[in-house]
């Protein structure tokens, strides 16, 4: 169930009480397409997270922690210009639409009151957030500009009137009355077509309406599957036959869903449900730059490996200059000067003719002499090119450990990965004056994860983190994990006498962690930390290390998402 207009009417009875009344304090736009406003009543602060991503439209209280920019984006200026400090008066629903209105009220700059409306239009690729002046009914401001040839149906922009988009009528199941629905039902005798003349209904909700309607065909069906939305009790998280992960704000019994889980909390329950979904979201946001460095940077090299491997493949089969050269020494006689060719017997094939090429401006013997050179620089190119081969595998494997933890990361890590392509050359510092505050790592930075046992289990998210966690924050004494010739991450067991048991939950850990997260066979090395090493002038995140086990594992991310702590 996604946000349709129902699940919307349910979430605003617990959502209003909390928010209306209450002083907008704050205002953020941590990513493109999200916006956090915090609410201060009755002496606690929530905040609500407000997503007009195509994929995922949204809108609920949050707990979650993000970064705020280092600078503002317009729209939020503008926001904080006209609403912070403001009293938020009301939030109601246009109908059963997916358009919901807080209306606040504040003073400008001669002191006089005004009505200030922010509309939050969650309408999948057309979701946007709209403030505008209630009195001129002028949109102020908006998330996303709308240039006319794009939208042809209203205006979006600045200083233009503010117009609700195009809505479908539809009959509101909120507010039907009997005599209503008899009416309805005569006009409208297939059931399919009864239903579809709802309004706020997406798919799923229409066919559990319908379910309930072929059940009973009365009245009563209709008002019980309605109150679903009146009395909300919490929300159930249901698995659809392929794993999709749904969520409703009720226990639907017609469509084939298995329960997952129920949380009295409506907010805390999309929360958790949406929270892996818009971490995605927001580090493919903000790696968006860090990730187009590594991608050219992957292109390159794989050119340049290619291009190395056809000079090795050219330089171990020289021997034909040799030959060619010892040939024409030995026949120097049958050169006439001049010639750009000749046939000779190569006594290396019983005598049999081969065409050796000549330069006319050279000697017979300048001849013979130009392919011994050009033999000899092949042969010793031979261990430079290998050594460049090996420096260009590593880089290879360098960054894809980058990627690896971009794939990872959460939003916050980004910056550490990005400080570490600086220090290493590979982006520009864009303010050279400024130097920018990295992240301490911590504990609390990486992931931590409790066996079955109960023994904890700490799990680095990038090179850096890697570094710090091997290094510095884990015993020598502790157990370390790495997938096996793969870029993944560094995974520490603080223990020293772990059991077979721990040993597995721990390798799986480290392979869901790791470029090889969706294998069904992973080969883990596990060693004491202290046998585990740092070359001289090595790469961040790489190590060497001796005495090593392996386990072959197979990472289930329920598995292992269900020991997070």
């Amino acid at each position: 169930m996604a946000f349709d207009g129902l699940f919307i009417h349910s979430l605003l009875q617990s959502i209003s009480p909390i928010l209306e009344g209450g002083k907008l304090s704050k205002i953020y736009q941590p990513f493109n397409q999200d916006l956090i406003f915090t609410f201060r009543k009755n002496r606690q602060n929530q905040q609500l997270l407000i997503s007009a991503n195509a994929q995922s439209p949204r809108m609920y209280l949050t707990n979650m922690s993000v970064t705020n920019p280092d600078k503002a984006p317009t729209f939020v200026m503008v926001l904080r210009k006209y609403l912070e400090g403001s009293i938020l008066l009301k939030i109601e629903q246009v109908g059963l639409n997916r358009i919901i209105n807080f209306h606040f009220s504040n003073r400008n700059e001669l002191g006089d009151q005004v009505q200030l409306v922010l509309s939050v239009e969650l309408m999948g690729r057309h979701s946007n957030v709209i403030l505008y002046n209630q009195g001129t009914n002028k949109i102020i401001d908006l998330l996303k500009r709308i240039n006319p040839d794009e939208n042809r149906a209203r205006m979006l922009l600045p200083k233009a009137n503010y117009e609700l988009p195009p809505l479908k009528p539809g009959i509101n199941g909120l507010t039907l009355t009997e005599d209503q629905f008899n009416e309805l039902l005569k006009e409208n005798p297939a059931l399919p077509e009864f239903v579809s003349k709802f309004d706020g209904l997406d798919k799923d909700d229409r066919m559990e309406f319908l379910g309930y309607l072929e059940d009973e065909l009365s009245y009563n069906s209709l008002k019980i599957f309605f109150d679903h939305f009146k009395r909300v009790k919490g929300a159930y998280t249901l698995l659809s036959p392929n794993n999709k992960r749904k969520i409703f704000t009720y226990l639907p019994y017609h469509l084939d869903l298995q329960k997952e889980s129920f949380d009295e909390d409506l907010n805390h329950a999309l929360d958790e449900f949406y929270q892996y979904q818009a971490n995605r979201d927001w580090v493919k946001q903000k790696a968006g730059a860090v990730e187009k460095v590594v991608k050219n940077e992957q292109k390159k090299l794989a050119k340049k490996l290619v291009k190395l491997e056809n000079q090795l493949d050219l330089a171990e089969n020289s021997e034909g200059y040799r030959i060619n050269g010892e040939i024409l020494n030995a026949n120097l006689y049958s050169v006439k000067p001049g010639m750009t060719s000749v046939k000779l017997p190569n006594y290396y094939e019983n005598n049999a003719l081969i065409e050796i090429k000549l330069d006319p401006a050279l000697s017979p013997a300048k001849n013979a002499q130009r392919y011994f050179v050009k033999y000899k620089k092949l042969r010793d190119s031979i261990r430079h090119i290998n050594e460049q081969i090996k420096i260009t595998n590593s880089n290879l494997n360098y960054f894809d450990s980058i990627q690896t933890a971009i794939d990872n990361a959460e939003p916050d890590d980004i910056d550490q990965i990005q400080d570490e392509l600086i220090s290493q050359g590979y982006i520009k510092r864009q303010d050279k004056n400024k130097k920018r505050k990295t992240k301490k790592i911590s504990e609390k930075s990486i992931n931590r994860f409790k066996l079955t046992s109960g023994k904890v289990v700490l799990v680095g998210k990038n090179n850096y983190q890697n570094d710090w966690l091997t290094f510095k924050k884990a015993d020598k004494s502790d157990y370390w994990f790495h997938v096996k010739n793969m870029p993944g991450s560094h995974v520490i067991l603080q223990d020293s006498d772990p059991s077979e048991q721990d040993i597995k939950e721990a390798a799986e850990i480290a392979a869901y962690f790791s470029k090889a997260r969706d294998s069904a066979h992973v080969q883990v090395d596990y060693v004491l930390d202290k046998r585990v090493k740092k070359p001289n002038g090595a790469k961040p995140g790489f190590v060497i290390y001796t005495g090593q086990n392996s386990i072959e594992v197979t990472p289930k991310q329920d598995d292992v998402e269900s020991k997070r702590i």
